[in-house]
């Protein structure tokens, strides 16, 4: 393995590869008759168009680049063997099944390659709109580096986050976006906090999946926190996006370190925030009492 495995070549056939899922699982998704639910150990759902996806993925993925593959649908290996790896890819054949099967159209592919747990580079791809986001923080070539939206049609533009310096300086509104189903004691009393420390209005929006931190990537809000448990399949793809953007993902404690992964035996987040720009002073808008008086 070299040191800069991302090729403008890998780049665009991971991307193909994310849309090719997509349409197998919108297939599905236009058919309800054959969605298949069952219930996993944990309660959640799943249905055929996960599986169909997870299999598309998880026999493509190493011809593209032969690393081993965590899948939220296939058999996660032991930490002994996974804590030795320098390279994986971490996959959600379809995150938001709840979504699905609401039929509102906010479930995503997400697909990362992991590198000494840092997301190095994600792709989500939204299948109902044909929309791909793309991050890449590090690639043998430099004119691949950063964050771009395929739209439908496959045009290509780069995207950014917002700048929040001058719009706190100018009492403009903060944009936070809340999930559809896991909004928490912790989230209304952090939401309190922000609502005291920025001058301006505070406007609130809901998405499902892993659409929230695209959103903030290409400029459209500012903040997401997440005070529930997720899995590491579910944020992967998602934070290259957004820090390729020039966004953040942290751990919600008061140093706010990066949200790692495959650093532990389970494959759990650690509740996080997902930041727009990462020049703000985030340590305090988020501390009661620091910023308005």
């Amino acid at each position: 393995m070299t040191n800069h495995p991302i090729s403008a070549e890998l780049i665009e056939q991971l991307v193909d590869l994310s849309r090719r899922a997509g349409a197998a699982i919108m297939a599905i998704y236009n058919n309800k008759d054959s969605y298949n639910i069952e219930q996993k150990t944990d309660e959640s759902p799943l249905t055929a168009a996960d599986l169909a996806a997870h299999r598309l993925i998880s026999a493509e993925l190493p011809k593209l680049l032969p690393l081993p593959v965590i899948s939220e649908e296939g058999e996660i290996p032991e930490f002994a063997d996974r804590n030795l790896w320098e390279h994986y890819w971490l996959v959600d054949p379809l995150d938001g099944t709840k979504e699905f099967i609401a039929g509102n159209g906010q479930f995503t592919v997400n697909i990362a390659l992991i590198q000494r747990g840092r997301a190095l580079l994600g792709v989500v791809h939204v299948p109902v709109t044909d929309v791909t986001y793309l991050g890449v923080l590090d690639a043998r070539d430099a004119s691949s580096i950063g964050a771009f939206k395929y739209m439908e049609g496959g045009h290509r533009k780069p995207i950014t986050v917002r700048p929040l310096l001058e719009r706190f300086s100018g009492k403009q509104p903060f944009t936070v976006l809340l999930s559809h189903r896991h909004n928490t004691q912790a989230t209304v009393d952090l939401m309190e906090t922000i609502t005291h420390n920025w001058p301006g209005a505070i406007e609130t929006t809901n998405a499902g999946s892993s659409l929230k931190f695209c959103v903030i990537a290409e400029g459209l809000a500012d903040f997401y926190p997440r005070l529930a448990p997720t899995s590491e399949w579910d944020t992967a793809a998602a934070q290259a996006v957004l820090e390729a953007a020039g966004g953040q993902v942290v751990c919600a404690n008061p140093s706010l370190p990066a949200l790692i992964y495959n650093a532990s035996e389970d494959l759990l987040n650690p509740h996080f925030y997902a930041l727009g720009d990462k020049n703000f002073f985030w340590e305090k808008l988020l501390v009661a009492d620091e910023l308005v008086n």
